[in-house]
């Protein structure tokens, strides 16, 4: 069994008919080519993955203790990195190529990802709160109103829902359905949106919820 995911690149949505002559909106993205640049083991370290890199990068334009982890491996600087699980009789070692053909006969897929920023946002766009009267008379129209007691505790409470900077949080999209791996030109289109902008960082991964997706 190889590696449960690759690292990829969102690079938009499209739209493409399936098999029945039906549109479906898909997002494309550029899952791979991966490089294998540390091979973990039960034996080792406690678990069986493999820690994957996507994007070569400049020697110039990475840290000493990156480079030398690189190097280690045999490989090129990379500038992304995560870990992927793998069966304990996977055979891939550092320096292997990980392509999209893993997702070959893929049915779902879980995809994280970054969301965009939203910048600063008061608490009706960001919380979703009702907000006060919005007559003429009326002088709290999209305010916060009231956070805490007077006199006890004397302090706002920890968690309270208050303005600041919206989006960009990690995501997952779980079981988003594969319609189409292109192996030729490390293309995954999968059906509907996926976190993040144009040429943001996915993750993807083997559905974990859905049957038939595990192996």
């Amino acid at each position: 069994m190889s590696a449960q995911g690759l690292i990829g690149k969102k690079l938009g949505m499209t739209q493409v008919y399936d098999a029945s002559g039906a549109l479906v909106p898909v997002t494309v993205i550029a899952a791979g080519p991966c490089v294998v640049v540390q091979r973990k083991s039960a034996a080792n370290d406690g678990y069986e993955a493999v820690q994957l890199g996507f994007g070569e990068v400049k020697e110039s334009r990475t840290t000493k203790p990156l480079l030398g982890h690189c190097k280690k491996a045999g490989v090129s600087p990379q500038r992304f990195f995560a870990e992927f699980a793998v069966d304990k009789a996977a055979t891939l070692k550092e320096g292997d190529a990980v392509t999209v053909a893993v997702f070959e006969g893929t049915p779902y897929v879980d995809v994280t990802g970054i969301t965009k920023g939203l910048g600063f946002q008061g608490v009706v766009k960001r919380h979703r709160m009702r907000g006060g009267p919005m007559s003429h008379g009326g002088h709290s129209k999209r305010r916060i109103g009231s956070i805490g007691a007077n006199a006890f505790p004397a302090r706002v409470h920890k968690g309270k829902r208050m303005p600041g900077r919206a989006g960009r949080v990690r995501v997952t999209m779980q079981n988003l359905q594969v319609i189409e791996v292109q192996r030729d030109k490390n293309l995954l289109l999968v059906k509907g949106a996926v976190p993040g902008p144009t040429g943001g960082i996915l993750l993807v991964r083997k559905a974990l919820k859905k049957p038939g997706t595990a192996s």
